[in-house]
């Protein structure tokens, strides 16, 4: 259920932006002498910034991929001290210079005529920015959340929610903390109109990083997924196995009082994907139907089989032998139906909402018969 082959597909753009050109050696003899001090003075720490500037210009001139890639290993295995004793020193001048430079690199990149010259530097300094995992070099990537360039959209999200970064973000500190809340807020504005690749990148980010506006957009993002499903828009449905999974974990850990609300989002996600491939069997093309099935068949066995206690096989067998009435019985057993609430609501103590006359509601919304798929 990952998103392997979509996100080939990102890297593809990025590919077809690199052509060839030379590589000019950036020297590394003199960081390299400065890696192996002490303890650092003055004069080491504008060593440290000129290679960092040096190694930025190349990466911005340079065109070929596999140079380029060649040059952030070269910066990146210089990004800290061989010594324990000038190691704070030369991480702090490292992500000092790291900032500065990459940002003048920034502008540089805006001020280049060819748009695909352009977006060529901007997405290799963001991946640089990514591979560097430095909490204030990824501030950077702020200011290209919500470009129309694909690529660059999702390098500057994948910045901002890759696991070193989630790491340390959760380090506990008041200033990590707020770090983590303002990121939180400007991608709850990204997760209308993105694409499910970048999706999966936030929902990863909302599951791991350990404040209550992590919760909070992973619910918006259920929700979001939940809506396309409703309206028949949904694309990429592999994405909500894991979103299935950051629930399912989420309501899985001690102490939260939002698991009611996660319960449910579970429960009308997991709905969705069964109706979507029962009701769409006439109409969705193989790609999704095979996306849907995948879904249901993984979460079956890694979920549901946890929250009942028991293995089950039912959707495997179902879906195998494309028995869509056994599919059904086993939705209305599994999530409710209007006669009875389902083994997974009663495990997880969640309804579907409230019906018209305050009653609780213990089977999910259904979804609409299908319109025309493209």
């Amino acid at each position: 259920m990952r998103l392997r082959y979509s996100i080939f597909r990102v890297l593809l753009i990025f590919f077809v932006l690199a052509i060839s050109s030379g590589l000019q050696a950036v020297d590394t003899r003199q960081i390299d002498q400065v890696r192996s001090k002490g303890v650092l003075d003055s004069g080491d720490f504008q060593i440290i910034d000129d290679f960092f500037a040096e190694a930025v210009q190349e990466l911005v001139s340079t065109e070929d991929f596999t140079s380029i890639a060649k040059i952030r290993s070269i910066i990146l295995l210089r990004s800290s001290s061989q010594t324990n004793s000038a190691a704070t020193q030369y991480s702090e001048q490292f992500s000092e210079s790291a900032y500065n430079r990459i940002s003048d690199a920034f502008r540089q990149a805006q001020g280049l005529a060819s748009e695909e010259q352009k977006s060529r530097v901007i997405v290799n300094l963001l991946i640089l920015v990514d591979n560097l995992e430095d909490l204030k070099t990824v501030d950077l990537a702020r200011e290209w959340l919500d470009d129309d360039n694909k690529a660059i959209r999702y390098w500057a999200v994948h910045c901002m929610t890759n696991s070193g970064i989630t790491e340390q973000l959760n380090s506990g500190t008041a200033a990590n903390s707020r770090l983590a809340s303002e990121i939180v807020g400007q991608l709850k504005g990204l997760v209308e109109g993105n694409s499910a690749e970048i999706i999966s990148l936030m929902a990863e980010f909302a599951g791991g990083v350990q404040i209550a506006e992590g919760e909070e957009l992973l619910l918006q993002i259920a929700d979001m997924r939940i809506g396309k499903y409703l309206d028949w828009t949904v694309d990429y449905e592999l994405v909500d196995g894991r979103i299935l999974e950051l629930l399912y974990e989420k309501v899985s850990s001690a102490g939260l009082s939002s698991k009611p609300a996660l319960g449910q989002r579970f429960g009308q996600l997991y709905s969705c994907v069964f109706q979507r491939y029962v009701k769409g069997r006439d109409f969705l093309g193989e790609r999704h139907r095979e996306h849907l099935a995948s879904v249901l068949v993984e979460a079956e066995k890694s979920l549901i089989s946890r929250i009942l206690g028991r293995p089950q096989l039912v959707i495997r067998k179902a879906i195998e032998q494309d028995d869509y009435m056994g599919l059904l019985a086993e939705h209305s057993r599994l999530l409710g139906d209007r006669t009875r609430p389902g083994q997974v609501p009663l495990k997880l103590n969640f309804d579907y909402g409230r019906n018209t006359d305050g009653s609780k509601r213990i089977a999910p919304p259904d979804l609409p018969e299908p319109a025309e798929i493209e």
